[in-house]
């Protein structure tokens, strides 16, 4: 049982390293999506996807070890949380602290990347807002009215409000 809890504790603590990586390219990303400038953002997008595969395999890790605890537990591994392990280290301290360490680093590395996640999300959305705003703006001038502009033999003669340009100018 101590090598199982040993185990769980340096895959718990390998998986916290990556967590405070993929928390460092989060509050990296920020400034980006802020500036729009989306070859950084993809970059970044990149990196985190390698983190999270990474994240990945150590969560599988993490599960195989345990199953392998709930079985020595006589436990069911679906109601076993590393609350309930901590509890039931209440006689080896060592490994009950280092437990419970890591499982608050955990938790609190975890609590920030979903903070700072949303607020990306939330700069998205905005930055996705804004476009579709200025699609609709130029939409809506291509279609503006006519002016009330008349020649003497009663034709009208108005040009269309906004239409300086013939269409979309991808320069601007």
């Amino acid at each position: 049982m101590a090598s199982l809890m040993e185990e769980l504790i340096r895959t718990l603590e390998a998986e916290e390293e990556k967590y405070k990586d993929l928390l460092e390219l989060s509050k990296k990303k920020t400034p980006v999506i802020i500036e729009g400038d989306i070859q950084k953002l993809q970059k970044i997008t990149d990196e985190e996807q390698k983190l999270v595969d990474e994240v990945s395999a150590m969560e599988q890790n993490r599960l195989t070890v345990m199953g392998d605890i709930a079985n020595v537990l006589n436990t069911d591994v679906e109601s076993l949380k590393l609350s309930y392990l901590e509890e039931v280290l209440g006689k080896r301290p060592k490994e009950r602290e280092g437990l419970a360490r890591v499982h608050d680093r955990l938790k609190a590395t975890i609590g920030e990347l979903m903070v700072i996640n949303n607020q990306n999300r939330e700069l998205i959305r905005q930055s996705l807002d804004m476009i579709d705003f200025n699609l609709s703006l130029a939409k809506a001038m291509r279609t503006a009215p006519e002016t009330g502009n008349y020649t003497k033999n009663a034709a009208n003669a108005g040009s269309v409000l906004g239409s300086a340009q013939g269409g979309f100018d991808a320069k601007q």
